[in-house]
């Protein structure tokens, strides 16, 4: 049957364009992604679904389930049985229910921070330990600090205390804590901030908004919004869980440079990320590079793609000519339409981990636990 639905698609484009639409329609009908879930869930029912994503040996159930609870009603965000236990997987798998979760070797994790920091200020070792010799606002030494610091929010406090008190804070640290990702559910600082600028945070700040990431309300509630609160084109979780690794919308970005590279001929590494850090600024990624040889048949000039790559953080990007086109011309090439989501090929690096992880197999032990949640 395939032959000869492609037989004519050779020939004459009318042919591929009727093809590619039943295609698109069948593709639609078979893996269409699930409804959205409904609103009216009870209060009573949203309890119950949350308890029972909770593991059995949770301590502080009633703790847990009312925060998750809150989280979810201050964000006007479905607390369905699936939702609840996405919350849930996230949770067991950053901190282990842990509000402040020990972290082995924090201390060692923390001097080799100190250590870099220092040599890329080109301030000496030594002047470095010499300082951290001096009394905190404790009254011990900023280094016995550190030394018995087991958690993140201990050697949070030391930082904030050494650069707030200490010239050499500011030298070394610019006024920026290095504990960036914090709380049960491990949110990054900088979302944190960002979020509570857009939507009113519904408790009161104690200190700051990186402060309540520590909190177990706040963590959760910061945790939610990155993980459910933004419209993305996915019929599974599991792109849920990679885009909380890799940041929102990464998956469909990654689908998209998939979409590129079919389109083009270009290899391209699908990591979610269609133009350069910030500390590239002024420079001309690979995707883009690739898009821009497309740009005669995509009708598109090179400001107007970089203007539609600016947008890939939000939900507006899959409504760009560009994205859109990109597509449009990769089906017709690939004879069938593309996936619109696909796990980013990232390679995890960071100061706690201590073997080689992928955003890949985190999101899929996520979803591990998330399958198992459902069918408890």
């Amino acid at each position: 049957m395939n032959d000869v639905l492609r037989t004519p698609a050779a020939g004459d484009m009318r042919y591929r364009s009727a093809w590619l639409g039943l295609a698109t329609l069948l593709a639609a009908c078979v893996a269409q992604p699930p409804a959205p879930p409904s609103a009216n869930v009870t209060s009573a029912q949203a309890h119950v679904f949350i308890d029972e994503s909770l593991p059995r040996e949770v301590a502080d159930r009633a703790g847990w389930e009312a925060d998750i609870y809150a989280g979810f009603n201050a964000l006007a965000v479905p607390p369905t049985k699936a939702n609840s236990c996405a919350v849930a997987a996230v949770i067991e798998q950053e901190s282990g229910f842990r509000v402040d979760p020990v972290i082995p070797g924090l201390p060692a994790i923390a001097w080799r921070e100190i250590e870099e920091r220092a040599a890329n200020a080109g301030v000496p070792s030594v002047l470095v330990h010499g300082v951290l010799q001096l009394n905190s606002s404790t009254g011990r030494s900023y280094s016995d600090r550190i030394g018995r610091a087991r958690t993140e929010k201990e050697l949070s406090d030391v930082f904030e205390d050494f650069i707030d008190s200490v010239p050499m804070g500011h030298t070394l640290f610019a006024e920026h804590n290095p504990i960036r990702t914090r709380g049960p559910m491990q949110v990054h600082i900088l979302f944190a901030e960002k979020f509570a600028k857009e939507k009113t945070y519904p408790y009161p700040v104690k200190r700051s908004i990186a402060d309540e990431v520590f909190t177990r309300r706040g963590g959760i509630y910061f945790g939610i919004a990155h993980l459910l609160d933004y419209d993305a084109p996915y019929d599974r979780y599991l792109y849920r869980f990679a885009d909380f690794n890799a940041g929102q919308f990464a998956s469909r970005n990654a689908a998209f440079q998939h979409a590129v590279s079919v389109a083009t001929g270009t290899r391209l590494v699908a990591d979610g990320s269609l133009l350069p850090p910030e500390s590239l600024f002024g420079s001309t990624g690979a995707t883009e590079k690739a898009v821009r040889t497309l740009s005669g048949r995509l009708n598109l000039s090179d400001a107007a793609i970089h203007d539609a790559l600016e947008t890939a953080k939000t939900e507006s990007f899959e409504k760009t000519t560009l994205y859109l086109r990109i597509f449009d011309l990769a089906d017709q090439i690939h004879r069938e339409p593309l996936p619109r989501a696909s796990v980013p090929h990232i390679e995890l690096h960071g100061p706690k981990l201590t073997r080689k992880l992928t955003t890949e197999w985190y999101a899929n032990r996520v979803n591990e636990r998330f399958e198992r949640c459902l069918n408890r």
